[in-house]
């Protein structure tokens, strides 16, 4: 039996949900692997993939900006410059390793305003997935 008919399309997407929220926060993990995973087992599901891996991932970053928010009374947080200097546009690259994280807390700390936070964040992380899968397919 061919390995996509035992993990069913949905069952695939909630992997990919998963997967791609976790590796947004602190965790880590690759989401571009199990994005991959999905669309070689049920390469029909582009389109709706790269969707639940942006808005999954941006979750997760939503997540690391909420921390950042709620750290902001507690403790001070070092290296914000360039977030307070871009503003919400910073998070543009909130799905670069390493730095991605940092970028979403200190938005947080700051206390950027969400909905532009989310934006911005959702355009980079999508725009990531779409050139990835673009260039790997």
């Amino acid at each position: 039996m061919d390995l996509a008919h035992l993990i069913g399309p949905e069952a695939s997407l909630w992997s990919l949900a998963v997967a791609a929220f976790l590796a947004a926060t602190v965790l880590p993990m690759s989401s571009e692997v199990a994005l991959f995973g999905v669309l070689k087992l049920h390469p029909h599901l582009f389109w709706p993939a790269i969707a639940v891996a942006t808005v999954a991932n941006t979750l997760g970053g939503m997540t690391s900006y909420l921390i950042g928010r709620f750290l902001a009374a507690r403790k001070p947080l070092k290296h914000v410059e360039q977030v307070e200097k871009w503003g919400p546009a910073a998070l543009l690259l909130a799905w670069a390793p390493l730095v991605g994280d940092a970028l979403c807390a200190a938005a947080g700390w700051l206390r950027l305003h969400w909905l532009p936070c989310m934006l911005w964040m959702a355009l980079g992380k999508g725009a990531r997935y779409a050139v990835l899968v673009f260039a790997v397919s």
